[in-house]
């Protein structure tokens, strides 16, 4: 129990709280952007222009397929150095973030959007509805049921994901918990567990009102 005292030492708590607001600040941003790319992809992804579902294909099979780390790398160490953009560590994760949630909400949109039965455009339209006012106020809601809980858990999976960026030298909540433990391993050789124990804590009150949100919305939804 003595690797516990770590915990106690003066400043690690409030470090360690940095580094988690670091790390929610890169989900936050990265979610909050992820949604109007993953709107305008679903949508496209539902267009029945050939040329245009090629594409919307081939992005969200590269995004799948490539890891999310390799993903970094390519934006950290090859997109921004070579074509001279001023894109820090943490800018390049907000990047990464954001194509990868956008590519996999899009996906979502469009199996949100393909589920709704043919027969609600038929009827919006025999109402005298046209196409935009069918799609907002018919089409719409009832996908955005079909879609929140799947996208509260890719906000979990991308708040889970941030911890990569410490392998890009970005101090969040992983960073600042082994410059902890490397700075205290002498004197508390034990202590790895405590601070990463602790850093568990951290990922789990973040996600864990994620999860019971989308747990909330499916279990509703069903009985509606």
């Amino acid at each position: 129990m003595q690797g516990a005292n770590i915990l106690l030492e003066p400043g690690v708590f409030p470090r360690l709280l940095q580094g988690l607001w670091v790390t929610i600040w890169i989900a936050a941003v990265s979610v909050g952007l992820s949604i109007p790319l993953g709107l305008l992809c679903g949508w496209l992804m539902t267009l029945r222009n050939p040329v245009i579902r090629f594409v919307m294909r081939v992005y969200l099979d590269f995004i799948r397929i490539m890891p999310q780390l390799a993903l970094l790398f390519i934006a950290f160490y090859g997109i921004a150095r070579m074509s001279n953009w001023n894109m820090d560590a943490t800018a390049s994760c907000v990047f990464v973030f954001v194509l990868w949630g956008g590519a996999e909400l899009g996906d979502l949109v469009r199996g949100a959007l393909q589920s709704i039965p043919q027969i609600q455009y038929e009827t919006s339209y025999m109402l005298g509805l046209s196409n935009w006012q069918a799609f907002v106020h018919v089409i719409l809601p009832q996908a955005v049921r079909r879609l929140l809980p799947g996208a509260v858990n890719l906000s979990t999976r991308i708040v889970k994901t941030t911890s990569l960026a410490v392998l890009l030298g970005v101090v969040e909540v992983i960073k600042v918990g082994q410059q902890i433990i490397d700075a205290n391993r002498f004197q508390y050789p034990t202590g790895t567990l405590w601070v990463y124990g602790v850093i568990f804590l951290m990922y789990f009150i973040v996600c864990w009102p994620l999860s019971l949100v989308a747990h909330a919305l499916e279990k509703r939804w069903a009985n509606d």
